[in-house]
């Protein structure tokens, strides 16, 4: 079936849904497909008529840049169904913002604010019923942007193609980790690309990550590239120490992710009251409070997990476990923040966008 809605958006459906064949009681994150993706190429200096079609394999050229020269950026948000029904994405305007500010980093032409909205809006109406209802369920989307044109040339690309898959999602239970503070790898340097979500970032984590897994700890604490001194983020996450009742974390610079979940969080800490301490976190404090008792708590916040709890740490060869609190700040920030995002209570931020 093929209709055309306002704006030129081309629809394009599927004959039959394949929704019947998931087990969504038994999900592994980002494995399983919807019925449909977005699709809008960029050629001859401008972006070309969106599409919504079928979720299936691309043909690409083997010469493509970004299989040569890593122009492809990306996003990660979700879209969350409430009690009645009703279909909610959270601070939908960081995302689309975000992977304009990424892509100009990468020499990518920045994408349209209309087409990404109508286009993401379309897509998830089309797959509404991949959005379950429940705490905690959820659909995860993936905005991208590959460089598409045919060369082994190294400079940026002239043709590119900008997507949005999407994938059903459980609550995310990963369990508390280990993590390993980084004493000779980075996760980015200054003057570099670190604050963007360039897939060229994940990709140089994953040998680190290995290797801390060797060792027992299924994470890396990053820290900054001049002299290692300063801790910066957790695994693909931001990270927050909790020193008595203090939350700490480090500001966001051209090596740190500009986190949606991040801000979201110091904005509900401040307006709860909550001692918040925005400054570059020095490794050698974060040790001696774990040391003399002071630090209660570390954990990661991202799209995916929302907030990760840390339960121990090592650094020089030294293990650092972490008492377990009864008044946990995580579990308590990542209540509020997905009572918001589900729903549950008023936003008085203005962040819930109905779909």
């Amino acid at each position: 079936m093929k209709n055309t809605v306002p704006q030129a958006l081309e629809i394009n459906t599927v004959s039959e849904s394949k929704i019947g064949q998931v087990d969504f009681e038994n999900l592994n994150f980002g494995n399983i497909f919807t019925d449909h993706m977005f699709v809008c190429d960029y050629a001859n200096g401008k972006w070309q008529t969106p599409k919504i079609v079928p979720y299936g394999p691309l043909t690409m050229d083997p010469s493509a840049r970004v299989f040569h020269y890593g122009q492809a950026v990306f996003e990660g948000m979700k879209a969350y169904k409430d009690d009645n029904g009703d279909t909610f994405l959270f601070r939908p305007d960081e995302n689309f913002n975000r992977i304009n500010k990424s892509a100009e980093r990468l020499a990518i032409p920045e994408f349209p604010e209309d087409y990404f909205f109508e286009g993401l809006n379309a897509l998830l109406k089309l797959e509404n019923d991949w959005i379950k209802p429940g705490f905690g369920n959820s659909l995860y989307i993936r905005p991208f942007v590959i460089a598409t044109q045919a060369s082994v040339s190294a400079s940026e690309a002239d043709e590119y193609k900008f997507m949005i898959i999407c994938s059903p999602a459980q609550s995310y239970y990963s369990g508390d980790v280990s993590v390993l503070v980084a004493e000779k790898f980075s996760r980015s340097a200054s003057g570099g690309f670190g604050y963007a979500k360039a897939a060229g970032n994940y990709a140089g984590q994953f040998y680190p990550t290995n290797l801390a897994k060797e060792q027992g700890y299924q994470q890396v604490i990053w820290t900054d590239s001049n002299a290692h001194e300063y801790m910066e983020e957790a695994g693909t996450m931001n990270v927050f120490f909790r020193v008595n009742d203090t939350l700490l974390t480090a500001p966001v610079s051209d090596r740190i992710l500009d986190g949606v979940t991040r801000k979201s969080l110091i904005a509900i800490a401040e307006k709860e009251g909550y001692k918040v301490d925005v400054r570059p976190v020095k490794v050698s404090e974060i040790v001696e409070a774990a040391k003399n008792g002071s630090l209660k708590e570390i954990f990661g916040a991202g799209t995916a997990a929302v907030v990760s709890p840390v339960k121990a740490f090592g650094y020089k060869g030294e293990h650092y476990e972490l008492e377990k609190q009864e008044n946990s700040y995580a579990a308590h920030f990542k209540k509020a923040l997905m009572d918001i995002q589900y729903n549950k209570t008023e936003d008085t931020f203005g962040w819930r966008y109905k779909v």
